[in-house]
């Protein structure tokens, strides 16, 4: 009886010393610090932009209202032609307002001519995915001013601008490409460090941007057609020996 106690004893001291190791050992990994990296993966895409704007703003002015309003549609008229003739459908032409200003009864009536009395302002708006004639048409407004077509100096008349709208297509391909040059980087950290590289921690797959394909000073980038489509992640991941 005395020998089956003192084995039970140390059956039981046997169970407290092999908890208390499993205990302390947990202790001790719970303590260790956890290792971790943080890459950047990026990817670009050279793209063209889908569609065009061209706002156009012209003006005509005469004594009269009338006088006015049939100078306006001869204007109106040449750009439409204008348009048609590089092959712009009508569809893709709107006039989007026409503004009335009669200065007589303005703080400086007395000093406006009579034969500028009315001056009418009309916003056209060309829409398409013809991108490239649309720059060219842009850039060949000079045709108009030669038939009297007056356009306005400000912001609106600014020429064509250009947008990218199939960045859809492009998201899966270039987040995979942006993940793997994220891992490939973190794993050639871990190489250094000798470690390996374990599973993420966190991850962020970044906002996709549309710049210009050429970065310019001063330049409004909307009016460059070659554009880069750029998504950067950031990524962490758990380093493992």
């Amino acid at each position: 009886m005395k020998l089956m106690g003192i084995v039970a004893a140390l059956f039981v001291a046997a169970g407290i010393a092999l908890a208390g190791w499993f205990v302390g050992t947990s202790l001790v990994e719970s303590r260790q610090p956890l290792r971790t990296v943080t890459v950047k993966g990026l990817s670009e895409r050279a793209v063209q932009a889908d569609l065009g704007f061209w706002p156009i703003r012209f003006v005509a002015t005469g004594p009269s209202l009338e006088a006015a309003r049939a100078s306006l549609e001869n204007s109106e008229g040449a750009v439409r032609a204008f348009l048609a003739d590089r092959g712009f459908a009508e569809d893709e032409i709107q006039v989007q307002n026409v503004l009335v200003e009669d200065r007589a009864a303005g703080y400086n009536a007395g000093s406006t001519p009579d034969e500028y009395r009315f001056v009418l302002t009309e916003d056209m708006l060309v829409t398409t995915g013809r991108v490239t004639e649309l720059a060219d048409a842009s850039r060949s407004v000079a045709d108009l001013l030669r038939q009297g077509v007056v356009f306005s100096s400000d912001a609106y008349s600014a020429g064509a601008s250009f947008v990218f709208t199939n960045i859809n297509d492009l998201k899966s391909e270039m987040l995979t490409e942006a993940t793997t040059r994220a891992k490939e980087t973190a794993a050639q950290f871990a190489t250094e460090s000798g470690a390996q590289v374990g599973d993420i921690q966190s991850a962020n797959q970044g906002v996709f941007e549309v710049l210009p394909a050429v970065d310019i000073p001063n330049d409004r980038p909307e009016k460059q057609i070659d554009k880069k489509v750029r998504v950067v992640t950031t990524i962490t991941y758990f380093l493992v020996d």
